[in-house]
């Protein structure tokens, strides 16, 4: 499979490998493994949020379609 990805986009991928030490393979399909759990979850009905750890503010996690 080829992905057509912009410099920008790659230097990202690149960027987020080397941090997370996956190869970018790894990484794209952990990537498809979290955007799929969390779009089953609003196809649920539910909601999903990222909370700061100090403040306990919540903010809802938008997915575009």
């Amino acid at each position: 499979m080829t992905l057509n990805l912009s410099a920008h986009e790659m230097d990202v991928v690149e960027r987020l490998a080397d941090e997370k030490g996956l190869s970018k393979t790894a990484l794209v399909r952990q990537a498809l493994r979290l955007y799929q759990s969390i779009s089953t979850r609003l196809e649920n009905g539910e909601k999903v949020f990222v909370e700061h750890p100090t403040t306990k503010e919540k903010a809802e996690l938008m997915v575009l379609s």
